[in-house]
């Protein structure tokens, strides 16, 4: 059994071609399609975070929105990059749209991908201290979220305060109890994998990963999964992890989807440089007849691995059809693999 949920990237384009035309487009139509794929009988509604780009950036009002109007689903991010946060204002804003959904965040962050601006993260006012690089300033900012969700006070009171306080050190309020279980490590090697198991972070493992061993994409991505699960049992955590893995899965069950991908050529990895130093392989799509789609995906070792499955939808081809994407996978994919 996994839980199955999708993953918005959440891209608009004032393109007669585009659905989403406008930033109010994209934040209505991810409410509303979160709302349809809860109705669907998915388990999880995710969403990305980019800075300077025209897709979804700010990602806690969005969040709180879909709490209001689901009661079900999961509702996370895939990935919060933390150069650009400030963890204790983070740490409110989370606890709030936590708290508006009935504790049903989950949420994913990381050091961050490549860039729309060159060091974007300057014009938010982060600067990595002296011989800190911007990646280790993104996971000192997550080091710091993580111990404020604990929920223990560490802030001296006024002694004249305007409102009464509580005894001792005050902590941020509102506090959401159980989110700091429910943090997940956005993580593209296998080193970053151990330490977000360490740290007793949940592992959220994308479509691309550094280029560590040249085996095929998913078998480096089981082996990460591996990796991070040995790591966390010898941490000795009490709770056991979450994995998951994200894809492009298509079933091609109609004319309008043998359409928009009966032909997209990308059933195999690719390998590519993400940065001048890093190279990465970026894992393949599926999209074929479902009994097609069902023998392939078994072969996935990261999937079979994984406790949950994020499924990339294009969101610029609306609310209707994006549901239909989530249901014929739900439908006729899902339950062949066992995993409903």
């Amino acid at each position: 059994m996994k839980k199955i949920g999708f993953l918005s990237f959440g891209h608009w384009t004032p393109s007669p071609q585009s659905q989403t035309r406008s930033a109010a487009d994209t934040l209505l139509q991810s409410i509303d399609l979160a709302v349809a794929a809860e109705e669907l009988g998915a388990d999880g509604a995710y969403f990305r975070v980019h800075h300077f780009a025209r897709q979804l950036a700010s990602p806690f009002p969005l969040l709180a929105a879909v709490g209001a109007k689901t009661s079900r689903i999961e509702i996370g991010t895939a990935v919060i990059d933390m150069r650009y946060e400030n963890p204790f204002y983070m740490a409110e804003d989370a606890g709030s749209a936590d708290l508006i959904a009935g504790g049903r965040l989950q949420l994913g962050i990381s050091r961050g991908s490549p860039e729309q601006v060159i060091d974007g993260w300057r014009h938010f006012g982060y600067e990595p201290t002296e011989g800190e690089t911007d990646a280790d300033m993104g996971r000192r900012h997550a080091e710091v979220l993580l111990d404020i969700l604990r929920g223990e006070g560490f802030a001296k009171p006024n002694p004249r305060p305007m409102f009464p306080n509580p005894p001792g050190l005050l902590r941020l309020e509102p506090h959401s109890e159980g989110l700091r279980d429910r943090i997940w490590w956005g993580a593209s090697s296998n080193a970053t994998a151990t330490w977000a198991a360490r740290l007793g972070m949940n592992l959220q493992s994308s479509t691309l990963k550094d280029d560590e061993t040249g085996l095929p994409f998913h078998v480096q991505q089981a082996d990460q999964i591996r990796v991070f699960r040995e790591a966390w049992k010898e941490a000795g955590h009490k709770r056991e992890p979450r994995v998951s893995v994200s894809r492009s899965i298509f079933a091609l069950v109609n004319d309008l989807d043998r359409a928009y991908f009966g032909s997209s050529g990308k059933d195999s990895d690719q390998v590519g440089f993400i940065d001048e130093k890093t190279r990465a392989i970026f894992g393949r799509s599926y999209a074929a007849e479902p009994d097609v789609l069902i023998e392939e995906l078994a072969k996935d070792e990261a999937i079979a691995a994984a406790d949950t499955l994020l499924l990339t939808v294009p969101n610029q081809l609306g609310v209707e059809y994006n549901a239909h994407v989530i249901e014929a996978i739900l439908k006729h994919v899902a339950p062949a693999l066992g995993w409903r």
